[in-house]
């Protein structure tokens, strides 16, 4: 009997740690963009085992992501979007808090290049 007790409390906490360490959903951050000026990014995150696939919108609507992973509750990925003929890279690591996600992303290309920011960004209520 005991052994049961302990399946059912050890199933229990591993389907409340994949809960908590769910991306999928619509996720909103406040991010400065040039100039100092604030910017809302809207994610859509869908999440189906390690993999990870969805959207980052942007100034020229939404981008889809690419090499998408979840590994506990860590989050990576990558975002390319072209400007003027010039191709920028921007890759997302972060780490998922119950309805947070704490990102760094670096740029690769354009302006930026290379220097990490950090911002947090929060699941949508709606």
């Amino acid at each position: 009997m005991k052994s049961i007790s302990r399946l059912i409390l050890a199933s229990s906490v591993a389907l409340v740690a994949l809960w908590a360490a769910d991306a999928t959903g619509k996720w909103t951050a406040e991010m400065q963009g040039r100039n100092g000026n604030t910017m809302t990014v809207n994610m859509n995150l869908k999440a189906d085992g390690a993999k990870l696939t969805g959207t980052v919108s942007g100034r020229n609507g939404d981008t889809d992501i690419s090499d998408g992973k979840i590994d506990g509750d860590d989050v990576s990925f990558t975002v390319v979007r072209e400007f003027n003929g010039n191709q920028i890279k921007q890759n997302y690591k972060g780490k998922l808090d119950g309805d947070a996600i704490h990102f760094t992303v670096t740029t690769e290309g354009g302006m930026g290049n290379g220097k990490p920011r950090t911002f947090d960004a929060h699941r949508a209520t709606t």
